[in-house]
């Protein structure tokens, strides 16, 4: 069988052509991303197609004539076509469970960069100069902060236990999950108004979705306390650059953390990538060599399971879901 693999951020496939190659089956693969109007001559013959960053559109979806499953290297499904693969009966798949302590980490990380100042510090003294880059009043302790996380699944909850060791008051904003399940885990849950209204550092952990897709807009952020931290290790999308740059310059946010932007990668010469108060990384939260092996390889094992017929896990199109 062919398992067609759209684009991949890997030195090789080592991983996958042992799985896959054990089981007799064939991979023909692209390394770089590419538009969607040259995705079905790759993909319209395979029966399994495994994809990173590339646009499974509509069109390319309705291209695949044998495709038993679309499995996504990652969480996020954002860049596939959910209800064309509904329609055709391919389920979709992601790796839900891979990276969680990896991108929580890096959450605290850049949190911690923002309130203890330690990239404004490692420059000022690289520059010849002893003492506080800024302020007395930029450095802050975590125990003194009340930080809204919005999303509250997985990697949300490995964030909020995180800050609970750092004795922060977590407010939790997601609609999807019961009250008393935030509560249960020690913090608060509460409206989007409220969590903006009352968070010092508010930290995106939702999905890419149409409800969510500009979450922080220049209404939402006006809403926000002035001076509020963000920071955004979900999807470039969710925040609109152009009102974030404006709170930025304004003071109404006054710093941020990005892990992702709105187009990927962010073009070298966009304005936000100049700015002093915001600390930038390049979609590498989720990088440790333990959860890029699971990822590929919990890839590849959906793939055979899919060929060989049997029921899978993590389907989010609901197409034969176990």
């Amino acid at each position: 069988m062919k398992v067609a693999i759209t684009d991949y951020s890997f030195a090789n496939l080592e991983i996958e052509e042992r799985l896959l190659g054990a089981q007799g089956h064939e991979i023909v693969a692209w390394k770089d991303r590419r538009p969607a109007a040259d995705l079905p001559a790759l993909v319209a013959d395979a029966d399994a197609v495994i994809t990173q960053f590339a646009p499974l559109s509509a069109d390319v979806i309705a291209s695949m004539r044998q495709a038993r499953v679309i499995v996504r290297y990652g969480i996020g499904v954002d860049n596939v076509d959910l209800q064309a693969a509904r329609a055709r009966g391919i389920p979709v798949c992601n790796i839900p469970d891979y990276c969680i302590d990896e991108v929580a980490d890096h959450t605290l990380a850049l949190l911690l960069a923002l309130t203890r100042q330690v990239v404004s510090n490692c420059e000022h003294l690289r520059q010849g100069h002893w003492g506080l880059a800024s302020g007395l009043d930029s450095m802050r302790a975590l125990r003194d902060l009340t930080v809204g996380v919005v999303g509250f699944g997985r990697i949300g909850r490995e964030v909020a236990r995180r800050l609970q060791a750092f004795k922060a008051r977590v407010l939790v904003h997601d609609p999807i999950v019961p009250p008393t399940e935030v509560e249960q885990r020690g913090c608060v849950p509460t409206s989007l108004d409220r969590l903006l209204a009352d968070s010092d550092a508010i930290s995106l952990h939702c999905p890419s979705t149409a409800e969510t897709r500009g979450l922080l807009n220049r209404d939402s952020l006006a809403r926000a306390k002035t001076g509020v931290l963000v920071l955004n290790l979900a999807r470039g999308d969710l925040i609109d650059s152009s009102a974030l740059m404006e709170a930025l310059s304004s003071g109404k946010v006054a710093a941020a953390a990005l892990d992702v932007f709105a187009p990927e990668p962010i073009p070298p010469d966009h304005p936000i990538l100049q700015m002093s108060n915001v600390i930038v990384s390049p979609h590498v939260a989720s990088a440790s060599v333990p959860a890029v092996r699971k990822l590929r390889e919990t890839a590849a094992r959906l793939a055979i399971m899919a060929i060989k017929g049997d029921a899978l896990p993590f389907v989010v199109n609901g197409v034969g879901a176990t």
